[in-house]
């Protein structure tokens, strides 16, 4: 069994001189509809041990991310999650998404001295030219502009290793899981109460036979379409 994460690195983090550091991880990247979603908790040098149980979110059943959620709300010292929908990520492009999304949340925190991200690429940070010349137009229209993103630690498998970023996997994924829960009500052909947008094969078949849905993302080469078609759903 895969050894419990710890606050070590959080801890070194905040030895370092961050007050408060907020821990990120992301979740949606590689499904074919429904938001890429970040989740993020703020950590203390006061915040204890995380709530027995907090692992990384593709580790837990259902079930126990369900129950670990309200523990890891009540733990932290500040918690959000931040969206970025299908539209906005055919609009951007996947990583200016996935910035947007984490502005989101950064946005529901209060102030924070620095980031954890789990992987070894900020897409928090805004690119160097967008601080020459401005943010992009749609980035500014669907509220990213003037979010102040702090320096940004990025950690490989820091889901893995580091329990706020665990415990921000938690959060992002039961949120997540809980729109396309709610959508599959609206489409339920497409089974997205399993397989949460993912390409499974039940997902994939219901492509072949009806076409994308609003809640697809249409700039990506799904699988299962033909070059050409078009939804009527």
């Amino acid at each position: 069994m895969t050894a419990a994460p710890s606050l070590r690195v959080e801890r070194s983090l905040l030895r370092g001189g961050a007050a408060r550091l907020a821990a990120a991880d992301e979740v949606g990247r590689g499904a074919l509809c429904g938001p890429v979603t970040i989740g993020m908790v703020v950590v203390s040098a006061t915040t204890r041990t995380a709530p027995q149980g907090v692992r990384d979110s593709k580790l837990l059943t259902p079930e126990a991310r369900e129950r670990l959620a309200p523990r890891v709300m009540r733990w932290a010292d500040a918690w959000a999650v931040g969206h970025a929908m299908p539209d906005e990520i055919d609009a951007l492009g996947l990583t200016a998404a996935l910035r947007l999304a984490g502005h989101r949340a950064l946005a529901g925190l209060g102030p924070v001295d620095r980031v954890l991200l789990d992987g070894n690429h900020d897409y928090l940070t805004p690119p160097a030219q967008e601080a020459l010349f401005g943010a992009p137009e749609s980035d500014a229209a669907l509220g990213a502009a003037g979010v102040v993103v702090p320096p940004v630690t990025t950690r490989i498998k820091a889901d893995l290793t580091c329990a706020a970023v665990a415990a921000a996997s938690i959060l992002a994924k039961t949120a997540r899981d809980a729109i396309m829960t709610e959508l599959h009500e609206e489409f339920p052909d497409y089974l997205w109460a399993e397989n949460k947008g993912y390409s499974a094969p039940a997902h994939i078949d219901a492509l072949a036979r009806l076409g994308v849905t609003v809640h697809h993302r249409r700039s990506w080469s799904l699988p299962g379409l033909a070059p050409a078609i078009e939804s009527a759903v």
